[in-house]
């Protein structure tokens, strides 16, 4: 059985949640052949899925949306790279059919959420399952007119899949298609968490420690801004971190994720992946807010009703005002369930055996 997973090249979220679900599908399923068709660096892969074996396949199917940073969008750059990636697909989609068609056996492609991994399974007679909390057409369609025909084309190719794994903090999914709700799809932590807290010595306090994470592209991070907390102690990838004496800057190999367990608080942009793993794992979230992205007003939302949270403006980030001194405010409801990679992993299970 090969289950090949279309990710998206927007950012790393898609990866993280498609690592939490395969990892887990590879416990119930260690014979299946796992194929990695994106564009997502290679680096970035093997520290996601670590120890469990698949091959990639460098693809990109999706353009997602153009970014100028973490926090800004560029719609005519990403209007440019939609016409120019449709020029370049069905090449790709041409040559990737006859590399599968060549490897034998049943097939079950994974979208997250690509919408040409559509023409994929097609063109393989294929089931198509979509993981997602979110479709571009949802994304696309604020921008206005001129990406009118790519919210058409996404919704359209979206409702040519078997099931719909539906994830929590979602937008709407309007695509007519199967779908199983599913809980928070968080990964697990790989890494002694001892061996962590001795080597980046860190406080013993949890609510000392936090996390600043804004993904990929990061965020121009003044060093100088630390030293208005001196009392925390601040980990993330920015390189901006190691020139701080109460910053730590993690290996490339360290996922934030596996920090979560020693965090109290975590500095984020609006981001689905984020926001699982700190829910699942305790991280109280100050999120910056975002604007031009369709999904960030949602996740905000979402984050008041199920999460510890505060909330803080881009001017507030710049300056420093990160207001880890006050409380965090309680969510408006309960907590989101958080067993979502498992019953992924268990759906894809039962609907791939189907097939075997």
């Amino acid at each position: 059985m090969l289950i090949v997973a279309c990710i998206s090249s927007h950012g790393f979220g898609h990866g993280s949640r498609t690592a939490a679900v395969l990892t887990l599908l590879h416990r119930l399923r260690p014979h299946w052949r796992l194929v990695l068709s994106t564009g997502l660096p290679p680096s970035f892969l093997a520290t996601a899925f670590g120890p469990v074996p698949y091959q990639h396949r460098p693809c990109r199917w999706d353009v997602g949306v153009v970014q100028v940073d973490a926090l800004g969008c560029d719609p005519a750059a990403t209007l440019a790279a939609l016409e120019t990636l449709e020029r370049q697909l069905p090449a790709q989609l041409e040559r990737e059919l006859a590399w599968l068609r060549a490897q034998g056996g049943p097939v079950l492609v994974l979208g997250d959420v690509p919408p040409a991994a559509a023409l994929l399974a097609e063109g393989l007679a294929a089931p198509l399952v979509w993981l997602a909390s979110f479709g571009w057409d949802a994304i696309y369609e604020p921008f206005g007119a001129p990406f009118a025909a790519w919210v058409q084309r996404s919704r359209s190719l979206y409702g040519r899949g078997q099931l719909l794994l539906h994830c929590p903090l979602s937008l709407p999914m309007p695509w007519g298609v199967p779908e199983l709700r599913i809980g928070l799809t968080a990964g697990e932590p790989r890494l002694d968490g001892a061996v962590l807290d001795r080597e980046l010595g860190l406080h013993p306090g949890r609510d000392r420690n936090v996390l600043i994470s804004f993904g990929g592209l990061g965020l121009d991070l003044d060093s100088a801004l630390l030293a208005r907390w001196p009392e925390h102690l601040f980990l993330g990838h920015d390189p901006a971190l190691a020139q701080a004496a109460n910053g730590r800057q993690l290996p490339a190999a360290v996922r934030p994720l596996e920090l979560m367990g020693h965090c109290g608080r975590l500095i984020t942009k609006p981001g689905y992946s984020s926001f699982c793993e700190a829910m699942r794992y305790g991280v109280g979230i100050h999120l910056v807010h975002r604007a031009g992205f369709a999904e960030a007003p949602v996740l905000e939302r979402d984050l008041q009703r199920h999460g510890r949270h505060r909330l803080l403006s881009q001017e507030q980030m710049r300056c420093g005002d990160w207001e880890l001194d006050r409380p965090l405010l309680e969510p408006q409801g309960g907590p989101l369930p958080a067993d979502g990679a498992r019953q992924a992993a268990e759906a894809i299970a039962a609907l791939g055996s189907d097939l075997e």
